[in-house]
């Protein structure tokens, strides 16, 4: 793992790091200066924009900080993806999604997911380029993004604060079902009609689960902590504020 909670109390890169303390304010909005920069640059330019001194320029520091925060580019644009999920996140929390059934707010959760990015189709693409070149030195950013995208999930399902494994099993194939819709219409093998009919048809697993069904509330242990302090120690259902490209939905 090479990721670093405190890249400033950082030494060289290793295979193992000893616990560091949490990111001072000064830290954590250097930290969002460079995922902002990282954002304009993907939007401007796709994937290949995306180049770690111009990150540094752009964002007001040096070469050698921005590598103590993100070891590589696919680093960096994988926690970019953390970043406009969690914006994402407020914004459903502020205005979420209406519909009779928990698959029916599921799938227009999703769906208003994948409009915010279909406006920003150069930083979507580059986000999921990012993600498709992860190897294991990028697990604990990966890990962030797929926790991510479970709470947003659960939030609109409702009612599931102690998921069972099964309801569990199911969200994890709604959002592999997600991702690879994202990949299948960047690559233009999907039309946007092709996207949404894909998504409903999948968001039907919570029905099956029995997830957001009143007896469903509270069944199961919390088998993923959904809801529990992350390594940062912020909830994954904590409210986030802010906006962003994809922040807008």
């Amino acid at each position: 793992m090479t990721k670093v909670d405190n890249p400033e109390a950082a030494g060289p890169a290793s295979a193992h790091r000893s616990p560091v303390p949490p990111l001072t304010e000064r830290q954590r909005a250097r930290r969002r200066r460079i995922l902002h920069a990282t954002a304009r640059l993907a939007c401007r330019g796709g994937f290949e924009a995306v180049q770690m001194r111009e990150v540094a320029e752009s964002s007001q520091v040096a070469l050698g900080t921005l590598y103590r925060y993100f070891p590589s580019k696919v680093h960096l644009l994988v926690a970019t993806m953390q970043d406009q999920l969690e914006r994402l996140h407020a914004a459903l929390r502020r205005n979420p999604p209406a519909g009779e059934t928990a698959a029916d707010r599921v799938a227009r959760t999703l769906m208003r997911a994948f409009e915010a990015l279909q406006r920003e189709p150069r930083l979507a693409e580059a986000m999921a380029r990012a993600l498709t070149f992860a190897d294991r030195s990028v697990s604990a950013e990966v890990d962030q993004v797929s926790r991510r995208t479970t709470a947003i999930i659960l939030d609109a399902v409702g009612g599931l604060e102690n998921p069972t494994a099964e309801q569990l099993s199911a969200v994890r194939v709604i959002e592999h079902t997600w991702h690879s819709t994202l990949i299948a219409w960047l690559s233009g093998r999907a039309s946007i009609a092709q996207v949404g009919v894909d998504i409903e048809t999948v968001c039907r697993l919570i029905e099956v689960t029995g997830a957001g069904e009143p007896d469903a509330a509270g069944a199961g242990p919390d088998v993923m902590g959904a809801g529990k302090p992350d390594a940062a120690g912020t909830g994954e259902r904590e409210r986030t504020h802010g906006s962003g490209p994809v922040a807008s939905g």
